[in-house]
């Protein structure tokens, strides 16, 4: 991969005692990638935000690699953020993903509960408490947020964060590279210069594929949809296929000029390893 492009890569939590285990043996694997940094996720509602720590304390200890915890502001206040930042900042996490989070069930208004209802208002807090002591990464949605109005509107929202102050955005996962290219050329028109990293999800399954593109709203191409459902029962060959689809996008993405790649690595090593491996990129150096 070219130098100036960067990977990174999204771990999870562990929930269980054999999650935290199999962690430990997958962290490595994806380390030898070299990646610019590990983000961690965290539960809906802010509701695993101790899990985020103790993760990112795990893969800094573990690799040395920059660690990145997703920080999100839903049902929060402005006391409760700024003590998860000072004790991002006293480990010394120096990259935030702000984000809004996820509505609680019952929420009958686009907007957080809380001090804080859009991530943009996350990202101008970070800023003015924190001044330019983080990195601060937000998401960007090629083919529109599944909670807002209209592309428009979604735009103007991602438009807010980047004012607010964010240094670099990742995309939710999509499998249609032409969204991925609309979104970076509405934004260069409108003035925004920072890299839009393209989110890469692996295919390893066919139920697993179609729920995360219901939840998100990304579009799952009908043809590759048919051939997840032909091959379902067939472990080894739809994982053929699928990395294949995602190998091909990937190849799409970097060949137009995509500034690096995020994978989503539901913390497998695997799939992310044999798509770097397909598309015949070298190790990079530590």
């Amino acid at each position: 991969m070219n130098p100036s492009r960067s990977i990174s890569l999204e771990l999870f939590p562990p929930r269980t005692p054999e999650g935290v285990s199999k962690l430990r043996t997958v962290i490595p694997h994806l380390a030898a990638l070299h990646p610019n940094f590990f983000s961690v996720t965290h539960g809906a509602g802010g509701s695993d935000q101790d899990g985020t720590y103790e993760t990112l304390l795990t893969v800094a200890e573990q690799t040395g690699v920059e660690v990145a915890p997703h920080l999100t502001c839903v049902g929060s206040t402005r006391a409760n953020i700024a003590e998860h930042l000072d004790r991002y900042r006293k480990a010394g996490v120096k990259r935030i993903v702000a984000l809004r989070g996820d509505l609680p069930a019952t929420a009958m208004s686009p907007a957080a509960p809380g001090e804080f209802h859009y991530a943009n208002e996350l990202v101008s807090f970070i800023r003015e408490t924190q001044g330019k002591a983080f990195e601060i990464e937000v998401a960007a949605y090629p083919e529109m947020h599944p909670q807002a109005p209209n592309p428009g509107a979604d735009f103007e929202n991602f438009r807010r964060k980047v004012a607010a102050g964010a240094h670099g955005a990742l995309t939710q996962l999509f499998y249609n590279a032409d969204a991925y290219f609309d979104f970076v050329e509405r934004s260069a028109k409108a003035g925004i210069t920072i890299p839009i990293v393209p989110g890469i999800m692996p295919i390893t399954g066919f139920a697993n594929t179609v729920r995360f593109c219901t939840g998100c709203g990304a579009d799952l191409p009908r043809w590759v949809r048919l051939r997840l459902e032909e091959l379902q029962d067939d472990r080894a060959a739809l994982l053929d296929f699928g990395l294949e689809v995602v190998t091909r996008l990937c190849e799409t993405l970097l060949r137009n000029g995509a500034p690096g790649l995020h994978f989503y690595t539901i913390n497998q090593a695997e799939p992310t390893l044999r798509i770097w491996k397909n598309l015949g990129l070298a190790m990079p150096a530590a």
